[in-house]
């Protein structure tokens, strides 16, 4: 008699769940809809006269809004959209560059573009567009052209532009443009750049034979190995660079698209160290600062890294898209922005964060993954 009634109560409690699992998911959706148009119509609400968004940095940040709004269902041919491109494209410089005259920003502003027009390029219309800014990219990487062969740290990075020195976010960047303009694993830039993000890892090997991973053999990464190495995590009392949880996800991203798998061994310390940091409460190694970059990285990393259960040290296994969600959704203004209380990183300025926050939101939405 007991066994019936436990038989009859588990199946009750079954059909519940099976009952109620299709509304939670369409409350999941409705939300997350809403949510999304809501910060389209900040967007479009916030758009200058010219196209752009923001009045600082507005390459860069128009770039990002316009990806953020594409990625979302809107076509090149949306009228807030279009004069975003429109914008853009009158910024295009005989190099192939998207950039502002003078700007300590190319290869950002040149990259967050490409990801706006290779969105909207689902008829070719852009094609010789991104072939410039694709040649303009390769251009800026640090390679025989600068006179730096394999050996020396600076090889295969890319830095602001105008020969900076190069650091792993704006080689993830570059990588990220490359690859959304067709590059593959087997081009030659995705091999260089492999090799400077190896090298920006604190993991001991072939890959990797500097100074710093031995002081700190964590797995992670931290900004560059380039100009005698820094982390913006700072360093250890010997003298190794800290591994922080944005620059490990880019460096995890970054791998992954020039083509490693799971098994190797860079990607399993990067995805090692992250299950024993995994958290959305802040950036770690970083708390507040980059917080809503970090969020955009670790969606486009976890995304591509392919598992929609991201196991974590303690064995805790993490539905990453349903909680990173849950986080940003918790985290909209009232007006459908996003913004930062600090404000390193111009985190400050509502328009770039909504812009990162509908780009994670792309790869944390609720039907991704399936």
């Amino acid at each position: 008699m007991r066994a019936l009634f436990s038989l009859r109560r588990g199946l009750a409690i079954a059909a519940l769940v099976a009952f109620c699992s299709p509304l939670m998911a369409a409350d999941d959706r409705a939300a997350y809809d809403k949510a999304i148009t809501s910060a389209v119509n900040f967007l479009a609400s916030q758009q200058n006269k010219d196209g752009s968004f923001s009045e600082s940095s507005p390459i860069g940040v128009t770039g990002l809004c316009a990806a953020g709004i594409l990625e979302h269902g809107r076509t090149a041919d949306d009228p807030t959209v279009k004069k975003a491109l429109t914008y853009l494209e009158s910024q295009v410089k005989e190099d192939g560059g998207i950039y502002a005259e003078g700007s300590n920003h190319k290869n950002y502003e040149t990259s967050l573009a490409v990801l706006a027009f290779a969105a909207g390029n689902k008829d070719g219309r852009y094609d010789k567009l991104l072939a410039g800014t694709d040649k303009f990219l390769k251009g800026i990487q640090w390679d025989a052209s600068e006179h730096k062969d394999e050996t020396d740290p600076f090889y295969g990075g890319a830095g602001y532009g105008g020969h900076k020195r190069p650091d792993l976010s704006n080689t993830a960047f570059m990588m990220e443009a490359l690859k959304a303009t067709g590059n593959g694993p087997d081009d030659k830039a995705m091999k260089k750049a492999l090799v400077f993000v190896s090298r920006c890892q604190n993991l001991e090997s072939e890959h990797n034979t500097s100074e710093f991973p031995a002081k700190n053999p964590d797995g992670g990464f931290y900004y560059t190995i380039a100009a005698g190495g820094s982390s913006q995590a700072g360093e250890t009392p010997n003298g190794g660079l800290r591994s922080y949880g944005s620059m490990t996800y880019a460096g995890l991203k970054s791998m992954i698209y020039a083509g490693l798998d799971k098994e190797d061994p860079r990607v399993k310390a990067a995805s090692e160290w992250l299950g024993k940091h995994y958290t959305l409460d802040e950036n770690p190694g970083m708390g507040q600062q980059g917080l809503f970059y970090y969020y955009v990285t670790a969606a486009k990393a976890l995304d591509a890294f392919g598992e929609e259960e991201f196991v974590t040290a303690d064995g805790a296994k993490h539905a990453w898209r349903a909680e990173l969600r849950k986080e940003l959704l918790g985290r909209q203004q009232a007006d459908g922005s996003w913004v930062n209380e600090t404000t390193r990183w111009m985190e400050g300025n509502p328009l770039l964060v909504t812009g990162y926050t509908l780009l994670a939101l792309k790869h944390a939405q609720p039907d991704a993954g399936k």
